[in-house]
């Protein structure tokens, strides 16, 4: 049980951390992005989220289903 408290309290406190930044969409917006750019510049995005989100998650020391959690979210919330 304290286990799951403890991931759920981490995964929290994290997906507050990735949320300072725009957002790949809300960026992709404002750069007024359309077409083949737009769907470049996301694809780079999502894919540089990726990897943010597997770095923190070694960071975190995260295994199985706590570590697929963590890094869906955080890449769902880095898109946007």
């Amino acid at each position: 049980m304290f286990k799951h408290l403890a991931c759920l309290i981490a995964l929290t406190v994290s997906a507050a951390a990735y949320a300072e930044g725009p957002s790949c969409n809300a960026a992709a917006a404002e750069k007024k992005l359309a077409g083949a750019a737009k769907t470049s510049f996301l694809k780079k995005c999502e894919k540089d989220a990726a990897a943010s989100c597997e770095m923190s998650s070694k960071e975190k020391k995260l295994n199985g289903a706590a570590k697929n959690s963590f890094e869906k979210k955080c890449v769902k919330d880095a898109v946007g």
